[in-house]
């Protein structure tokens, strides 16, 4: 069961997984973005969608299968390159010169996402419009990538929200 909060909504972020089976990529728009998540023993935990709209939000639909249960901070990194076991290679958030965390005066960045909230059978759809995150920022020079934390993120501490571990990878790559 996903949950709303005023975390999320401060994010500019709207959850929906109905939406998940019914979105469609903008006829005008960019490729989708799109990157497999990987644990650090190579196995897909499922994938992330990055779709440009026509609002100039962006459209993360992420699907996920075998991931432990519980809260996990979820962080598009700026580099798309994902070297197990501690995906250190993805380095920090993806930050556009602002601070981590909503509580921040100069924050979120725009690879901030709302927690996600894996049921006991680890498998969970979401969709979220991000504000702030766009094609341009995440398929640059250097890629981006997508990262599940061991820990929630508490959208608070710098520079990461004390998210702790990366559990899982996954390289942005054009869908084309």
């Amino acid at each position: 069961m996903l949950r709303s909060s005023t975390a999320a909504l401060t994010f500019a972020l709207l959850a929906s997984p109905a939406l998940a089976q019914e979105t469609a990529p903008a006829a005008d728009g960019p490729p989708p973005l799109i990157a497999e998540i990987k644990n650090a023993n190579g196995e897909s935990l499922g994938t992330a969608t990055a779709t440009a709209t026509p609002s100039g939000l962006t459209l993360l639909t992420i699907e996920l299968s075998g991931v432990a249960p519980g809260i996990h901070g979820l962080h598009v990194h700026e580099t798309g390159t994902c070297t197990p076991p501690d995906f250190d290679s993805a380095g920090g958030h993806l930050a556009a010169d602002k601070d981590h965390g909503v509580m921040s005066a100069n924050g979120p960045h725009p690879g901030d996402l709302p927690n996600i909230h894996v049921p006991e059978n680890g498998e969970l759809t979401v969709e979220y419009f991000a504000a702030g995150l766009t094609h341009e920022l995440m398929n640059d020079e250097d890629g981006s990538a997508i990262i599940i934390h061991d820990h929630p993120d508490d959208y608070v501490g710098q520079p990461t929200g004390h998210a702790g571990a990366r559990l899982g990878c996954g390289s942005f790559a054009s869908a084309s």
